[in-house]
């Protein structure tokens, strides 16, 4: 069996409380070892370290998402030092910068974003970043800060910025939107990017692939992720799935 693991599902998502463990069951049973889940607003980090102390191989990690500015307070830029030290945390996250959504305040995501990469440096601890039309402003900052490591979860830039991505040693998280194939940018760029950067995902719940549109997405749909990188590369699944995995673990320390 493949070892495979998905580094981003949200799966403490209430949209999996009806079945949370059947699906798990299923992940073990598509060969998904482990799985990285990431916070979105303070409320989410007690359902995430739930899940971590009670599964074997969900790795927590613990963040300010830029969509839900409206949940987050001072206060809980102040809690997440403490949490990020004592909850066993693979990665601060997920952060980042949205310009897509309209409304968002763009001073207050700034805010948010760069408190959060100064907790990553300052713990040594990779970042997830979130980066919607914003994956210039998302690369220089993380230029500044030497010696940062991470990921641009479901990355959706250009070759050009993935290759400054690159430069900076951080990974392209991919998931559902590589099997659309009008996705041609995204695809050429899976095609030939090197294989030490690319990590596989769902972002469970959200994003399934092309034939399960409109389906609530679940770890166990990554195989559908990782044929598809497959083909496009030219490779075995089971040489990307190997290559994939060992990147995680080497980023996330599992």
């Amino acid at each position: 069996m493949r070892d495979l693991i998905d580094t981003h599902a949200h799966l403490d998502d209430a949209s999996f409380d009806a079945d949370r463990e059947a699906m798990f069951e299923r992940a073990r049973e598509a060969g998904i070892s482990a799985q990285v889940v990431p916070g979105v607003d303070r409320a989410s980090w007690s359902r995430i370290d739930s899940l971590r102390e009670n599964h074997a191989g969900v790795h927590a990690a613990y963040g300010l998402h830029p969509l839900f500015l409206d949940n987050h307070r001072d206060t809980h830029l102040d809690d997440l030092p403490r949490w990020l030290g004592d909850r066993h945390a693979v990665a601060v996250g997920e952060i980042g910068l949205d310009f897509y959504i309209e409304g968002l305040d763009a001073d207050r995501q700034r805010r948010f974003f760069h408190e959060q990469l100064d907790m990553a440096e300052d713990t040594g601890l990779p970042v997830i970043l979130h980066a919607r039309r914003a994956v210039e402003e998302v690369t220089q900052a993380v230029k500044k800060r030497a010696g940062l490591r991470g990921v641009v979860h479901s990355f959706s830039g250009s070759q050009e910025q993935a290759n400054n991505l690159w430069k900076l040693g951080f990974h392209l998280g991919i998931g559902g939107p590589v099997t659309y194939e009008r996705a041609h940018r995204l695809r050429d760029i899976v095609a030939r990017m090197p294989i030490e950067f690319l990590l596989l995902e769902t972002d469970a719940p959200d994003q399934p692939c092309a034939h399960r549109r409109g389906q609530r997405n679940e770890p166990a749909f990554m195989l559908d992720v990782l044929e598809a990188v497959a083909t496009l590369r030219g490779e075995s699944p089971d040489e990307v799935a190997a290559a994939t995995s060992a990147n995680a673990r080497r980023l996330f320390g599992i």
